[in-house]
C-alpha cells in the first residue's frame, strides 16, 4: 500500500507481527497500528502483534504493480525475525528478483537481525549465479552507539545498496569507520515520534549529516521526532535546509 514514510513509495507486508529486540524497539509504531487494523478486520492483524503470521497470499502483489516504485519490505515486521522461515524469504527474494526485472521495483529491506541475514544469504545464495540481486537494498537500524557493530555484519552481505536507519536515534553516533570504508552507501535519521518520545538533539542529526558528507554517502533527514508531531516533510530541516538524498545506483 502506498507509505507515508518519506524515503520510501509502498510498503509490502507478506508477513506481519515481530518483537523487540533493543531499545529503539520500545514505542515502535508497529505496536500501535496493530490493534486499529486489527479492530478493522484487517488480515494478518487478528492476533497480537508479538505472534509473527506469514500471508503467502502477498508474495504476488509486487507484480501487479506496473509502475517502478521504492517498496519497504516488511515495515509490520522483520524479513529476517526468526519466526519467518528462511524458505519464506527464499520466496520473497524470488519474487522480489523476478518484480525488479519486469516491473524496475526497488526493494528496501530493513532489519535489526543482520547475523541472520547473512545466516540465510551464505545458505541460498546459489539460487542466485549472478549474485546478490541489485535492486534489493539491505539495511540495519542503528540507535545508539552499542548498535553500531550491527553494520560490521551487515557489511558480509553483497548488497550493492547497504545502508543504515538512525531512527529513532537516541544519542550521538560515530559511524566514520563504515561510512569511510565504503561499507554504507545511505545514511537515514529520524528522531522518535509519538507518546513518550525520546527527544533527539539536532546536534545528533548534524554530525551524521557531516559524516556522510566527508564520505560522499547519500544522507536523508526523515524527520524530527516529538511526542506532538514528528517534524517531518518540509519541518525536517538541519539549518534550514532539507536533506533528501538517496543512493546513486551506478
Amino acid at each position: 500500500m502506498p507509505s507515508s514514510i518519506e524515503w520510501t513509495d509502498e510498503t509490502w507486508n507478506p508477513v506481519t507481527g515481530c518483537s523487540r529486540v533493543s531499545p529503539g524497539c520500545d514505542h515502535c509504531y508497529m505496536y500501535a497500528l496493530y490493534p486499529r487494523l486489527k479492530g478493522m478486520g484487517v488480515r494478518g492483524y487478528e492476533t497480537s502483534p508479538d505472534d509473527v503470521r506469514l500471508l503467502p497470499e502477498r508474495l504476488q502483489t509486487p507484480l501487479s504493480w506496473k509502475k517502478p516504485r521504492r517498496v519497504f519490505v516488511n515495515s509490520m515486521s522483520d524479513v529476517f525475525h526468526p519466526g519467518v522461515p528462511f524458505d519464506f524469504v527464499l520466496e520473497m527474494f524470488q519474487v522480489m528478483q523476478e518484480a525488479a526485472s519486469k516491473r524496475g521495483h526497488i526493494f528496501q529491506i530493513l532489519t535489526k537481525r543482520p547475523g541472520r541475514a547473512v545466516a540465510w544469504w551464505l545458505r541460498h545464495e546459489d539460487y542466485f549465479p549472478k549474485g546478490w540481486p541489485a535492486r534489493i537494498w539491505m539495511g540495519t537500524s542503528v540507535e545508539s552507539q552499542k548498535f553500531a557493530p550491527r553494520l560490521t555484519v551487515l557489511a558480509r552481505l553483497p548488497a550493492p545498496v547497504r545502508f543504515v536507519s538512525a531512527e529513532p536515534l537516541l544519542e550521538q553516533l560515530d559511524l566514520t569507520e563504515w561510512l569511510q570504508t565504503g561499507k554504507l552507501k545511505w545514511v537515514i535519521v529520524g528522531g522518535e515520534s509519538g507518546a513518550g518520545a525520546r527527544a533527539m538533539d539536532p546536534d545528533w542529526a548534524r554530525s551524521l549529516r557531516d559524516q556522510s558528507v566527508k564520505a560522499d554517502v547519500a544522507f536523508f533527514l526523515k524527520q524530527l521526532g516529538g511526542v506532538r508531531g514528528k517534524r517531518g516533510g518540509e519541518a525536517a530541516t538541519i539549518d534550514g535546509k532539507h536533506w533528501r538524498e538517496m543512493p546513486n545506483l551506478d
